[in-house]
């Protein structure tokens, strides 16, 4: 080995390290330029949505089904929850931004606080200060912004009871009166684990149901039925009357 690289090998080491590192920033912003089509409000968020959106086409294999949101106003989106990946795949699947609603121990998770409070997400307190999160919430839908949830609470595979969703969707429809944009993820590997599937390849889909109203919930039978449905028990609604 020749006397000068001997010399200065760390330096030379350091030098490839730098090199890769400035390609490999090149093509994660090339991949966030070419899949980012909504504003955020900030450069910052616009380029986590673009690499969520590769992320999710090229990894998750996301199948984009037509995926219509209003164009304008207020609308609460909801979903199956089976995994880590799921907020991802449904920020993908919307050409729209959209805002959680997520346990406060998650919002405060160390690393990611900044990246949920600058998307909005909107923390709730499940000890019981959850007044907070729906006062929260209805500011935003009222002022026109799309509220995406998991009614079921927490992850929850298919085939485990209770298959009713918790009664949080009801109250948040009554207290906005806006329209409940349905949606179901199928397709992801690992189901049951937060972290697992976002390292393992999947072939997903985000599917969409016929919105409903919140008039829907005056059936008393409209949070076991909303739970079958988002679970796939079940393919439509069959005892109360969907809303388009």
């Amino acid at each position: 080995m020749p006397e000068w690289i001997e010399t200065n090998l760390n330096l030379i080491v350091w030098l490839f390290v730098l090199v890769a590192l400035l390609i490999f920033v090149g093509y994660l912003r090339a991949k966030s330029r070419k899949y980012n089509h909504v504003d955020w409000g900030s450069k910052r968020l616009n380029f986590v949505d673009g690499l969520c959106r590769a992320y999710c086409v090229r990894f998750h294999r996301l199948k984009l089904e037509k995926f219509d949101l209003p164009k304008s106003g207020g609308a609460i989106l909801i979903s199956n929850h089976v995994s880590g990946v799921d907020p991802l795949l449904l920020i993908a699947a919307c050409d729209r931004p959209i805002r959680f609603m997520i346990a406060k121990e998650e919002y405060e998770r160390f690393g990611l606080n900044w990246l949920f409070k600058g998307a909005g997400c909107i923390p709730v307190d499940r000890t019981g200060r959850a007044d907070i999160a729906f006062r929260q919430a209805k500011r935003a839908l009222q002022n026109g912004e799309i509220l995406a949830l998991f009614p079921h609470g927490k992850i929850h595979l298919d085939d485990v009871k209770p298959y009713r969703v918790k009664p949080g969707i009801k109250r948040l429809a009554e207290l906005s009166k806006m329209p409940i944009l349905v949606a179901r993820i199928t397709g992801v590997k690992g189901q049951g684990s937060v972290f697992k599937p976002l390292l393992m390849r999947s072939k997903t889909q985000v599917l969409r149901f016929p919105n409903i109203s919140y008039d829907y919930f005056k059936h008393p039978e409209a949070l076991q039925e909303l739970g079958e449905l988002l679970l796939g028990h079940r393919e439509q609604l069959s005892t109360y009357p969907a809303f388009d």
